[in-house]
């Protein structure tokens, strides 16, 4: 079976859901009939099940969604995907998903989380009212839905309309305070369902922490109720990773900006990014491909090197060119050595000056444009020279907000995925 079984309740918000465990290096798979289960379950990662029961009787609702939920297995986290906006049947969705699962659960070891936070939309929860861009859901237009209206603003109170479980709320400060603090109100809560606040990915991050120390130390079984974002960040902190051996990405990043920096930083909360360091006065690149080796060994997917901004002393004496020039062949000369040595399925490099230097040290002819991924950041291949066909993306050294580098390479590594698992004709 897939090691994370997802029912959602409509096709458009299913396939966008899958997207976000692709991101994360997982294969997923949308269908749209429980009977296709089989067929798929032990090709993929994630397994998406569509029941388009969103505007149907809560009843007849109900037992489709536990047809699908009957279907889950062994796997080790099932999530009931939800409406951004709580549209639909949530309440007797989840119980239906939460009756299947009961049966095969120890007393007592089966939870239901709640988080349908989606920040990147502007969706998020406080004080257990969830909001669309800061708006009570009842004062939105989604409360004059002609197919479901939603009639109220708490989350519980939109569960509790339906299902026949308890629940509470764990508030924004108590999110605020960490995974500890969350793992600890959570264990204390005496409710069947918590439905936890969120008004950033931060927060999301935290709760599946917190939930996936309580897995470990408490035999707790999850069942996620979100959106989207959250049933993803649960799967990576419960360790889901891919059956097959995850495709490696190397970053070549020549800018020393604050807004480089923010945008690394983030890829290293998102992805898991492990950097190594050159020194600007001194490069040396058999260093800096020491650092590399020691995250590959680490088993790190996502791992690169940047330059290391200057010493505050040294910024009022300007680097000359003859400096940038040394800093622009050493970090080509890693990137060509890296490729030869650790073998990943896809390049990446932020700069001008710096994707072409490295694309003139990996001898390639030019670069196949297959799409942009943001304006100024473009992804394609290689053509020509010993690394032709090479996944590679480059990104304007300035270009794009905090996610824009997390966005570049999960993108390059799921093209770097599909070429790994395309076979050759």
């Amino acid at each position: 079976m897939a090691q994370v079984l997802v029912i959602g309740d409509d096709l458009t918000g299913s396939n966008a859901t899958g997207a976000l465990y692709a991101r994360r290096g997982l294969r997923a798979v949308t269908v749209s009939d429980p009977t296709h289960v089989a067929r798929y379950a032990h090709r993929v990662d994630v397994l998406v099940v569509n029941t388009a029961s969103r505007h149907w009787s809560p009843a007849r609702a109900y037992a489709a969604v536990r047809a699908a939920a009957a279907t889950a297995g062994d796997a080790r986290l099932v999530v009931k995907r939800v409406d951004t906006t709580l549209r639909g049947n949530p309440g007797s969705e989840l119980d239906a998903v939460a009756d299947a699962l009961a049966a095969r659960a120890p007393a007592g070891r089966l939870r239901v989380l709640a988080v349908p936070a989606f920040p990147d939309a502007g969706r998020t929860t406080v004080g257990g009212l969830h909001l669309v861009d800061g708006v009570p859901l009842t004062r939105t237009a989604v409360a004059r839905d002609p197919f479901d209206p939603v009639r109220h603003s708490r989350v519980t109170a939109v569960l509790g309309a339906q299902s026949r479980r308890t629940s509470g709320e764990l508030p924004l400060d108590v999110v605020e305070c960490g995974p500890g603090a969350v793992a600890a109100a959570l264990r204390a809560s005496p409710a069947e369902v918590v439905v936890c606040d969120a008004t950033d990915n931060a927060h999301l991050e935290t709760v599946a922490r917190a939930a996936a120390a309580l897995a470990a130390q408490d035999g707790i079984r999850w069942l996620a109720l979100d959106s989207g974002p959250f049933g993803a960040a649960l799967a990576t902190e419960l360790g889901i990773r891919p059956a097959v051996a995850p495709v490696r990405v190397l970053a070549v990043v020549g800018s020393v900006t604050d807004r480089t920096r923010d945008q690394l930083a983030r890829t290293e909360a998102t992805l898991g990014a492990r950097w190594t360091e050159l020194d600007p006065d001194r490069p040396d690149a058999e260093r800096a491909l020491d650092g590399l080796r020691t995250a590959a060994a680490a088993g790190a997917t996502v791992l690169g090197v940047r330059v290391r901004p200057a010493a505050p002393q040294a910024v009022a004496a300007p680097s000359g060119a003859d400096t940038a020039a040394g800093i622009l062949r050493c970090l080509a000369d890693v990137a060509r050595r890296a490729v030869d040595e650790l073998r990943p399925g896809g390049l990446y490099a932020s700069g001008g000056d710096v994707a072409a230097a490295v694309t003139a040290a990996l001898g390639a002819d030019g670069f196949a444009i297959d799409s942009e991924v943001l304006p100024l950041a473009i992804s394609g291949r290689l053509v020509g020279g010993p690394r032709d066909g090479l996944p590679f993306a480059t990104k304007g050294g300035l270009i794009g907000g905090p996610d824009a580098a997390r966005d570049c390479l999960e993108h390059l590594r799921a093209a770097a995925t599909r070429t790994a698992l395309t076979p050759e004709r």
